[in-house]
């Protein structure tokens, strides 16, 4: 079984559209682990390519900012000038259908997964969150002390624990259970102005975790940002692939 991870994509389409076009092949599942929207400038257009190719989503902390402005709540958060101006440019852009498709999605899922073997397969649970288990909005690192990643494998049932937020990429195994993290698709933060993702194959006996970088036209989201006459901040960012503010 073969398994896409993404997440984080910021609504940056052109780099979820190339990581799409440099795998060119089936998954068996596509999995989205939150902040879908907000930053780059094409919520729409990211919503309905997650919709058309019908991939498990869940919410992320920029998708519930979004969700309470459309409910009509005021700001409390973020307090920058120049993200206040994204959340309410992406809240104000969405059509009716993303709006609804954002306002149901869950904080968290479970998979039961059944590795490919030409025997007996065993049967795997993967739990999906933005942050952690423990809280969608804790972060978590490759150098996160280790006693973390043991608390919450000794709180899960799952063998696999898919994870977000951070934009940093990772495959720990601890105490048995795997957790991973693809990194951003729209919004690294490490200098590379790259998209990441990570492919998850399960075989009888393994689970194997691929991370990919992915060249996208990164001056394709800067013009757009420019046409908009968004904050100049933010083409600076998308250059560099760094987080600036």
């Amino acid at each position: 079984m073969k398994i896409l991870l993404i997440s984080d994509i910021h609504g940056n389409f052109p780099a979820l559209k190339a990581v799409a076009d440099y795998f060119g092949e089936p998954f068996d599942l596509i999995l989205n682990g939150g902040d879908t929207t907000v930053y780059a400038p094409f919520p729409n257009q990211t919503i309905d390519w997650l919709r058309e190719h019908h991939v498990p989503s869940i919410l992320g902390n920029t998708d519930s900012h979004v969700i309470g402005l459309l409910n009509g709540k005021s700001f409390s958060k973020p307090a920058k000038a120049e993200k206040r101006i994204m959340y309410g440019a992406t809240a104000a852009e969405l059509s009716s259908v993303n709006r609804q498709w954002l306002a149901d999605l869950p904080q968290a899922r479970t998979f039961p997964l059944q590795a490919a073997s030409s025997g007996s397969a065993p049967h795997l649970s993967l739990g999906m969150f933005h942050g952690s288990p423990a809280d969608p909005d804790e972060f978590l690192f490759p150098d996160t002390p280790i006693e973390r990643f043991r608390e919450l494998a000794d709180e899960t049932e799952h063998h696999l624990i898919t994870v977000g937020h951070s934009h940093t990429p990772f495959h720990k195994e601890v105490n048995g259970v795997h957790f991973i993290n693809p990194g951003s698709v729209g919004r690294m933060f490490d200098g590379t102005p790259q998209a990441s993702c990570a492919v998850i194959e399960l075989r009888a006996a393994t689970i194997a975790v691929n991370h990919y970088r992915i060249a996208y036209p990164v001056e394709e989201v800067v013009a757009e940002l420019a046409r908009l006459r968004f904050p100049s901040i933010y083409q600076q960012m998308y250059r560099q692939g760094r987080k600036l503010n």
